[in-house]
């Protein structure tokens, strides 16, 4: 994308957001415009109050106090309707954040399985935060910097050009090539080393999030120093591209102050002649001098507004990408909830393929399971079991085929709907840096107390719940960190419970645990199995025996179909040889210990 359609999409995107709040903007407008008109008339003021008091006799100073309190009354005026503006950009700035991240916000929590697993965690974070900021900084650019620099420059060369055209042309001329010279500095000389220096930014961030985030395996290896020198090899990186994106700002100021020089030379000089050729009087002069400092106040930052709508540009391209993004997976047009009934899962002639691939999982791959019936899922790593799982729930479009519930296509529903009909208890639950209740509740928020802790009880959560002082207030930590696996897979059960729905999905759920923690976990899922559809993704096969069905996956084709005993029966069958193979390897540990 170039320059000149990113600049215009983010001006429309800004625009979007100053229109949500059409009374709010047009008074900030209108102000802003006012105030700095008024600041324009206070150099012509000062010139006024000289001339006055020129004209004046001390007996006589009627005429110098009025020009003195028209200079003071303007003065007055400007600051109260500059402090007006602030108010406002203070109020618009605030609501229109809000409204920015809890877009982007919404847009990236719909955004693919897929797509997140690709994605740095702490980088999207720092991406949305930053574009919110840098839509405060342009709004206060704008309304503080060059809006009224716009303003200033033409008032002050249109008042010059009707009283000095000579003057006026002078001064019109000096500020033209101010503007393109500071201008052609920000674009091709300051603003490459300011886009090279925020990329290594968010590398940084993403680098900090990434480590942190993984504290816990950091500490596993003993890996501090190594992650301490991965970070200073980005942040030094980071380094030097940040001071020459500094000191090109710093060379830009250098050389807009010297033309600043320049222009303020060029309007004194060519007053001190009008005043020598009788064109101008002393107060003129005043006015002149005023109106100097005047235009080097409003021009001298111009190069850093400049700057600061480059940054912000960029910055607000992050989300724009956000924004402007097709949802991975989304709802059809006529896409209408989900009523499931009984729970019938069909696959019919499914083929799927994942992104990057160079085979089909599934290849024309059709199945049925019965309302009602537990199914376990079981097979070697890579046979496509969780994928199962996943396509149940439409983390993926298919290539090829249906998945049918209750005769519904998961393709032709929401997807908040298909995903609610499902509780998913996975082999690593993630928890929130919440309270206990908040995170069992999290499946259904409208739950009581009561309804939590019988969720808590039935899952065996209250088991270790008595020994925290604050019970189901008790905060988890982020991810759950103050909870063991057992403890957080519990938790996750009673999530399951609670919600209550028709469909559970229970993928490699006490694959890590104990056998305490997963005798505990086995009762709590037969109960929670019971007059449900239940798919069990297992690789401790000793949690799927007592189920209806068991399905025996191998490269996306089901080789086996039947119960524990059936397959058991098969000489030579895969899901025996499994079996054989898990109960031999755990002899072995048992000698070994």
């Amino acid at each position: 994308m170039n320059d000149k359609s990113k600049y215009g999409r983010v001006l429309r995107f800004v625009s979007h957001y100053w229109l949500m709040f059409p009374v709010l903007f047009a008074t900030l407008v209108v102000t802003r415009v006012a105030s700095t008109l008024i600041d324009v008339a206070v150099p012509l003021a000062s010139g006024a109050v000289v001339d006055a008091v020129i004209a004046s006799s001390p007996d006589q100073p009627q005429a110098a106090y009025r020009a003195l309190a028209w200079f003071i009354g303007l003065g007055a005026a400007f600051a109260l309707a500059r402090q007006l503006v602030a108010f406002l950009v203070n109020r618009m700035s605030a609501r229109a954040m809000v409204a920015i991240g809890r877009d982007a916000f919404a847009k990236v929590q719909r955004f693919s399985a897929d797509w997140h697993a690709n994605a740095f965690a702490g980088s999207t974070v720092r991406k949305i935060t930053r574009g919110m900021t840098a839509y405060d900084s342009f709004t206060d650019t704008v309304a503080f910097g060059l809006l009224p620099a716009f303003v200033v420059v033409v008032g002050v060369s249109a008042t010059f050009w009707w009283r000095w055209p000579l003057l006026g042309l002078i001064v019109a001329v000096a500020i033209v090539i101010f503007l393109v010279v500071t201008v052609a500095l920000s674009v091709l000389y300051v603003r490459p080393a300011n886009v090279a220096s925020r990329e290594w930014d968010s590398k940084m961030s993403g680098v900090l999030a990434d480590s942190i985030t993984g504290n816990q395996a950091v500490k596993s290896f003993a890996a501090e120093g190594r992650e301490d020198r991965l970070f200073l090899d980005v942040a030094r990186n980071w380094e030097w591209r940040a001071i020459r994106s500094w000191d090109r700002s710093a060379i830009s100021g250098i050389v807009q102050s010297v033309m600043l020089v320049g222009l303020q030379i060029a309007m004194l000089g060519t007053g001190l002649a009008l005043w020598s050729a009788g064109q101008a009087s002393p107060g003129d002069l005043t006015s002149l001098i005023a109106t100097q400092f005047l235009i080097n106040g409003y021009l001298r930052d111009i190069g850093q507004h400049v700057r600061t709508i480059q940054r912000t540009v960029n910055d607000m391209d992050d989300v724009l990408e956000f924004r402007d993004a097709q949802l991975q997976i989304a709802d059809g047009p006529e896409a209408k909830d989900i009523d499931i009934a009984n729970g019938r899962i069909e696959f019919d002639r499914v083929t799927f393929r994942y992104s990057g691939a160079s085979k089909a999982i599934y290849e024309d791959f059709s199945l049925v399971i019965p309302a009602g019936q537990r199914v376990g899922l079981v097979g070697h790593s890579g046979a496509g079991k969780s994928t199962f799982v996943k396509l149940i729930q439409r983390l993926y479009n298919l290539d090829g085929g249906r998945i049918l519930i209750d005769g519904q296509d998961v393709a032709n529903v929401t997807q908040k709907s298909l995903r609610r009909a499902i509780g998913l208890v996975p082999q690593d639950p993630v928890l929130f840096h919440r309270s206990l209740a908040q995170n069992i509740a999290y499946a259904r928020t409208d739950s009581t107390q009561e309804e939590i802790e019988e969720a808590a009880r039935l899952a065996h959560v209250d088991l270790f719940v008595q020994g925290l002082n604050k019970g189901y207030e008790t905060l988890v930590g982020e991810r759950g960190v103050k909870l063991s696996g057992g403890e957080r897979q519990r938790v996750a059960i009673a999530r399951a419970i609670l919600a209550a729905t028709p469909i559970l999905v229970l993928d490699e759920a006490t694959s890590s645990l104990d056998s305490v923690s997963e005798l505990y976990i086995r009762q709590a899922i037969d109960r929670l199995s019971k007059g449900r559809t239940t798919i069990v993704v297992a690789h401790r096969l000793s949690t799927i025996r007592r189920l209806d069905r068991i399905l025996v996956f191998d490269k996306g084709r089901i080789v086996e179909d039947g119960r524990h005993d059936e397959l058991m029966g098969k000489s030579g069958g895969v899901y025996r040889h499994l079996l054989e193979t898990q109960m031999s390897a755990g002899e072995i540990e048992a000698a070994a210990e």
